[in-house]
Protein backbone atom coordinates (compact mmCIF):
# COMPACT_ATOMS: atom_id res chain seq x y z
CA UNK A 1 0.00 0.00 0.00
CA UNK A 2 1.40 3.40 -0.94
CA UNK A 3 1.96 6.13 1.67
CA UNK A 4 -0.81 8.20 0.03
CA UNK A 5 -3.27 5.31 0.30
CA UNK A 6 -2.29 4.74 3.95
CA UNK A 7 -2.92 8.43 4.68
CA UNK A 8 -6.30 8.31 2.95
CA UNK A 9 -7.31 5.28 5.00
CA UNK A 10 -5.97 6.90 8.17
CA UNK A 11 -8.18 9.96 7.79
CA UNK A 12 -11.26 8.51 6.04
CA UNK A 13 -11.52 5.30 8.03
CA UNK A 14 -9.62 5.72 11.30
CA UNK A 15 -10.52 9.34 12.07
CA UNK A 16 -13.76 10.02 10.18
CA UNK A 17 -15.36 6.62 10.84
CA UNK A 18 -13.57 5.91 14.15
CA UNK A 19 -12.62 2.46 12.86
CA UNK A 20 -10.26 1.05 15.47
CA UNK A 21 -9.73 -2.20 13.52
CA UNK A 22 -8.30 -0.24 10.59
CA UNK A 23 -6.07 1.68 13.03
CA UNK A 24 -4.63 -1.63 14.25
CA UNK A 25 -4.13 -2.74 10.64
CA UNK A 26 -2.30 0.31 9.27
CA UNK A 27 -0.41 1.69 12.29
CA UNK A 28 2.91 0.23 13.42
CA UNK A 29 2.75 -1.51 16.81
CA UNK A 30 5.08 1.12 18.30
CA UNK A 31 3.36 4.02 16.48
CA UNK A 32 4.44 7.44 17.78
CA UNK A 33 1.93 10.29 17.66
CA UNK A 34 2.27 13.94 18.62
CA UNK A 35 -0.89 15.96 18.10
CA UNK A 36 -1.41 19.66 18.60
CA UNK A 37 -4.39 19.00 20.89
CA UNK A 38 -2.64 16.99 23.57
CA UNK A 39 0.36 15.00 24.78
CA UNK A 40 2.48 12.56 22.82
CA UNK A 41 1.06 9.04 22.52
CA UNK A 42 2.94 5.79 21.99
CA UNK A 43 1.50 2.62 20.54
CA UNK A 44 -1.77 1.98 18.80
CA UNK A 45 -3.80 1.81 22.03
CA UNK A 46 -2.54 5.20 23.19
CA UNK A 47 -3.51 6.71 19.87
CA UNK A 48 -6.96 5.08 19.91
CA UNK A 49 -7.55 6.56 23.36
CA UNK A 50 -6.72 9.99 21.92
CA UNK A 51 -9.18 9.54 19.04
CA UNK A 52 -11.92 8.54 21.50
CA UNK A 53 -11.32 11.74 23.49
CA UNK A 54 -11.54 13.93 20.39
CA UNK A 55 -14.72 12.19 19.17
CA UNK A 56 -16.27 12.52 22.65
CA UNK A 57 -15.66 16.28 22.57
CA UNK A 58 -16.55 16.87 18.90
CA UNK A 59 -19.61 15.24 17.32
CA UNK A 60 -19.27 14.44 13.65
CA UNK A 61 -15.52 15.03 13.83
CA UNK A 62 -14.01 14.93 10.36
CA UNK A 63 -10.62 15.41 8.78
CA UNK A 64 -10.61 16.60 5.18
CA UNK A 65 -7.45 16.09 3.16
CA UNK A 66 -6.67 19.16 1.08
CA UNK A 67 -3.26 18.11 -0.25
CA UNK A 68 -0.72 15.30 0.16
CA UNK A 69 2.96 15.63 -0.68
CA UNK A 70 4.71 12.27 -0.64
CA UNK A 71 8.44 11.52 -0.82
CA UNK A 72 9.71 7.99 -0.23
CA UNK A 73 9.05 7.09 3.42
CA UNK A 74 7.79 10.57 4.41
CA UNK A 75 4.68 12.59 3.60
CA UNK A 76 3.15 15.95 4.48
CA UNK A 77 -0.58 16.62 4.47
CA UNK A 78 -2.58 19.84 4.54
CA UNK A 79 -5.91 19.31 6.34
CA UNK A 80 -9.12 20.83 7.58
CA UNK A 81 -10.58 19.52 10.85
CA UNK A 82 -14.20 20.10 11.94
CA UNK A 83 -16.82 18.98 14.42
CA UNK A 84 -19.66 20.09 16.67
CA UNK A 85 -18.51 20.99 20.18
CA UNK A 86 -20.48 18.56 22.38
CA UNK A 87 -18.09 17.91 25.26
CA UNK A 88 -15.34 19.56 27.26
CA UNK A 89 -12.65 20.73 24.86
CA UNK A 90 -9.80 23.11 25.68
CA UNK A 91 -11.38 23.47 29.11
CA UNK A 92 -14.66 24.75 27.66
CA UNK A 93 -17.94 22.92 28.28
CA UNK A 94 -20.08 22.04 25.25
CA UNK A 95 -21.33 25.01 23.25
CA UNK A 96 -23.09 23.15 20.43
CA UNK A 97 -21.14 25.24 17.91
CA UNK A 98 -19.56 23.81 14.81
CA UNK A 99 -15.86 24.57 14.82
CA UNK A 100 -13.17 24.06 12.21
CA UNK A 101 -9.48 24.70 11.83
CA UNK A 102 -6.56 24.04 9.50
CA UNK A 103 -3.57 21.85 10.16
CA UNK A 104 -0.57 20.06 8.74
CA UNK A 105 0.52 16.50 9.41
CA UNK A 106 3.92 14.92 8.90
CA UNK A 107 4.04 11.15 8.47
CA UNK A 108 6.81 8.58 8.63
CA UNK A 109 6.33 5.05 7.27
CA UNK A 110 8.04 1.75 7.99
CA UNK A 111 7.40 -1.66 6.45
CA UNK A 112 4.10 -0.65 4.86
CA UNK A 113 2.61 0.94 7.99
CA UNK A 114 2.38 4.40 9.50
CA UNK A 115 5.19 4.54 12.06
CA UNK A 116 5.02 8.14 13.24
CA UNK A 117 2.88 11.23 12.94
CA UNK A 118 3.30 14.81 14.08
CA UNK A 119 0.29 17.11 13.67
CA UNK A 120 0.33 20.90 13.89
CA UNK A 121 -3.16 22.37 14.10
CA UNK A 122 -4.23 25.98 14.40
CA UNK A 123 -5.15 25.70 18.09
CA UNK A 124 -5.51 29.48 18.37
CA UNK A 125 -8.40 29.28 15.88
CA UNK A 126 -9.99 26.49 17.96
CA UNK A 127 -9.67 28.48 21.18
CA UNK A 128 -11.06 31.63 19.56
CA UNK A 129 -14.12 29.72 18.30
CA UNK A 130 -14.70 28.26 21.78
CA UNK A 131 -13.97 31.47 23.65
CA UNK A 132 -11.16 29.73 25.56
CA UNK A 133 -8.21 31.56 27.06
CA UNK A 134 -4.56 30.99 26.25
CA UNK A 135 -2.81 28.05 27.87
CA UNK A 136 -5.89 25.82 27.96
CA UNK A 137 -5.42 22.25 26.62
CA UNK A 138 -7.55 19.23 25.64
Amino acid sequence: MTPTRLIERFYHEVWNRADEDVAREILAVDFRFRGSLGPEKHGVDGFIDYTRQVHAALAGYTCTILEIIEREERAAVWLRFAGVHRGKFFGVEATGREISWAGAAFFGFLEGRIAELWVLGDVDAVKAQLGAGAGVGL
